[in-house]
């Protein structure tokens, strides 16, 4: 698998920043050729699944993500921090994504890290898979937060 990880501050707070980045249907804004369909009820939580459809017409596949981990901001307490973990289940992209969200002096910390593999693709591409996944991911943290 290509690992990532990625890093920004952002002067919004932890809980603000955690609403951004967890409405999952808002990241298609930030990946070309992509939908995202939420595919269970509100709210969101553990076991809340979507699906981002990339590609055009049939030469397109699906990305099958399950929230496994769900650890919101507490607005309230002194130490806010909240992470959430996807597991990706689809049939061409596998692997994980973790989102962490804390506070930091005037704003927060996010951290995004993940490990993504496409299927069928040697691991001699791993590190152009890991340079397009920070790219990628960087593009939608950046977005999101309005950077």
């Amino acid at each position: 698998m290509a690992g990532f990880l990625i890093a920004r501050t952002t002067p919004l707070s932890p809980d603000v920043a955690w609403r951004r980045l967890t409405d999952w249907a808002a990241h298609a804004a930030y990946v070309p050729l992509t939908t995202i369909t939420v595919t269970t009820p509100p709210p969101t939580g553990e076991g809340t699944t979507f699906v981002a459809r990339t590609g055009l017409g049939r030469l397109a596949f699906d990305d099958v993500m399950r929230v496994v981990r769900w650890e919101p901001p507490d607005a309230t307490g002194p130490s806010s921090a909240g992470r959430c973990r996807l597991a990706k289940q689809g049939r061409v992209v596998t692997g994980w994504a973790e989102v962490e969200v804390g506070p930091r002096d005037g704003g927060c910390r996010v951290v995004w890290r993940g490990e993504v593999q496409p299927r069928g693709v040697p691991s001699a591409f791993r590190p152009m898979v890991a340079g397009s996944a920070r790219w990628l991911y960087g593009r939608i943290l950046d977005g999101l937060l309005g950077r």
